[in-house]
């Protein structure tokens, strides 16, 4: 099955230039940890709940944007991308939210971990990607 399938299409999205809280208030409406950041419809970045408090609030920079706290390297996948893969990519690259962008780079939508479970994938393939994204994390002291 192709991420197309099952990805969420209404994407929220932040700007480089917003502010912190506004990122995290889209993650509170959107009961998600991570928003990508986009300009001109493009994923220029990721932000998450983690970002803004290591990078920011545990530094008391409580005016910061969302530049200064994002990742600026994304791993994104296409429409076309098979559910397994998009699995292994998440689990190689530790990450629970994978943007989908298409033949231009444009943000189309948004695969979660969340979103693997309710494909029927490989006996618990989403899991095993969990699994792996959580080991890795307690690993280096990331809890």
């Amino acid at each position: 099955m192709k991420v197309k399938h099952f990805m969420t299409s209404d994407v929220q999205c932040c700007q480089e230039n917003d502010s912190i809280q506004q990122a995290a208030q889209i993650m509170a409406s959107e009961d998600c940890g991570s928003v990508p950041v986009c300009k001109d419809n493009k994923v220029v970045g990721m932000i998450t709940d983690r970002d803004i408090c290591l990078r920011a609030v545990a530094k008391g920079n409580l005016q910061a944007t969302v530049k200064d706290c994002m990742s600026n390297q994304v791993i994104t996948c296409t429409p076309d991308t098979d559910a397994h893969e998009a699995a292994d990519i998440m689990a190689q690259h530790q990450i629970r939210r994978l943007p989908v962008v298409d033949a231009q780079g444009r943000i189309c939508g948004i695969c979660s971990i969340g979103d693997l479970a309710t494909v029927d994938i490989h006996i618990n393939e989403a899991g095993d990607a969990l699994s792996k994204i959580s080991e890795c994390r307690t690993a280096a002291g990331v809890h």
